[in-house]
């Protein structure tokens, strides 16, 4: 049992652990967390086994630093403890000093005679600390009285708080690694979604994007509204760093995107030889338009929003932002196909048309409407009110160690022929020369005392 208290109770303990715990954390913010395998092999590369091995991709709930966090509360707590009762006994059960050699030996000390009994010595020197705030016990004997004067006891217990409000980040860290969650949340103006592990909706009742003259992304807002059983309960208009917060989640604007499965295409058809012809249109995926007087059927058969070739001469996308968006169009007249092919908004004289019929329609994609989706980073953190709380008393703590030491006044009396010897010595923790003019001041004012 007391190798276990020594092994824990070391401050070069805590310095490795803290040291430790430090370097896992600065790797968990670097290392992207709870992605996919494929995200990690495709980022990290042959050492994304090794990061998913070692549970390095969800850090903060691995059951290796939960056990970091468990040992640094252990010391914390063992060293607490360990100090906690010479403290408690300091603060409740004082001692009194009754040899006047040990306060002369202070380096904060006093020694004077005063021409009065030891009955109005006593009472002065208590008006006098009594006045300096100081809190005062005495202890009487033949012709001899000790006085105790202490004041800001709370600062012994300063390191103590901070102690304390380590242990509860400790805990909030815990409780938000192994309870909490953070997913993304995609969502179209006018729907509803379920909430993740919550029982409540949400909402998006419209959604902004604005932007700066040059065209770039200035913010984006979203109208969310939380829904109970189907009543509107909160509604919110949130963007960056301005987040929704109801029942522990917490929702953050992160970004947008189109909702590409049913886009609205314009395209354009004209002639070669007859300039003057042009016939507009409008159509979804999979939707028939006739063209004027032609007898041709137009069909939108394929969208997609950055057109490349991939492996195998497969059409893909690059991304889901309209980079290069293209479409796959065919020319059906009654039952025989015209034409087939791809035409691109931004490219409009790289169209890949292939004409079973000879004919001089050409097309051009022009413009592309798409549904806009709010993307919603949603986030619980179970244990942020426990580390709030312990931030708290850390910052208290460090203020009544540094700004609140505890003070402290031992007086000897003692009467010889009406007349009372007084020898004082003080005692400071921290600001000692304030204490020491302060202590000057309290001697030199009852020294002036008749």
């Amino acid at each position: 049992m007391k190798s276990f208290l020594r092994l824990f109770s070391s401050v070069k303990l805590a310095i490795v652990l803290l040291i430790i715990i430090t370097l896992a954390s600065i790797l968990g913010t670097l290392i992207l967390q709870h992605r996919s395998p494929a995200e990690y092999a495709d980022r990290y590369g042959d050492i994304a086994n090794i990061l998913i091995r070692l549970e390095i991709t969800k850090l903060y709930q691995s059951l290796w630093f939960s056990s970091l966090l468990f040992l640094f509360a252990v010391n914390i707590l063992v060293c607490t403890l360990s100090r906690l009762s010479p403290k408690l006994k300091k603060a409740f059960q004082p001692k009194f000093e009754t040899e006047k050699k040990k306060l002369l030996s202070l380096k904060t000390k006093a020694s004077f005679k005063k021409n009065q009994n030891l009955e109005k010595t006593r009472d002065d020197i208590q008006q006098t600390l009594s006045s300096k705030r100081y809190r005062l016990k005495t202890k009487e004997e033949e012709n001899r009285v000790f006085l105790l004067a202490r004041k800001r006891n709370l600062g012994l217990f300063g390191s103590d708080i901070v102690h304390l409000g380590l242990l509860i980040i400790i805990l909030g860290g815990i409780i938000s690694g192994w309870g909490g969650f953070r997913t993304n949340l995609n969502i179209s103006e006018g729907e509803s979604i379920p909430v993740p592990q919550a029982d409540f909706h949400l909402r998006l009742d419209k959604f902004v994007t604005e932007y700066h003259p040059n065209g770039s992304v200035r913010d984006w807002k979203s109208t969310l509204t939380v829904l109970e059983n189907g009543t509107d309960v909160l509604s919110k208009t949130i963007e960056v760093n301005h987040p929704l917060s109801y029942k522990g989640f917490v929702f953050y604007q992160s970004s947008y995107g189109w909702n590409w499965e049913n886009p609205t295409l314009e395209i354009w058809a004209k002639k070669k030889n007859e300039p003057a012809f042009l016939e507009k249109m409008e159509l979804g995926l999979g939707e028939k338009v006739k063209l004027g007087d032609e007898n041709i059927e137009i069909t939108v058969l394929n969208f997609v929003p950055d057109f490349i070739i991939g492996e195998n001469n497969e059409i893909a996308t690059r991304s889901l932002e309209p980079n290069n968006p293209a479409a796959f169009i065919e020319g059906w007249q009654d039952e025989e196909k015209v034409f087939s092919g791809w035409i691109f908004a931004k490219f409009p004289d790289f169209g890949r048309m292939h004409s079973d019929i000879e004919t001089d329609l050409t097309f051009e994609l022009k413009d592309l409407k798409a549904a806009q989706y709010s993307g919603i980073q949603m986030s619980r953190d179970p244990g942020a009110n426990f580390i709030w709380v312990g931030c708290t008393l850390l910052m208290i703590g460090l203020c009544v160690a540094f700004f609140w030491p505890p003070r402290e006044i031992k007086v000897i009396l003692e009467e010889s022929q009406n007349k009372t010897d007084v020898v004082a010595g003080g005692i400071a923790t921290k600001n000692r020369e304030d204490f020491q003019s302060e202590f000057d001041n309290v001697m030199e004012s009852i020294r002036r005392l008749k």
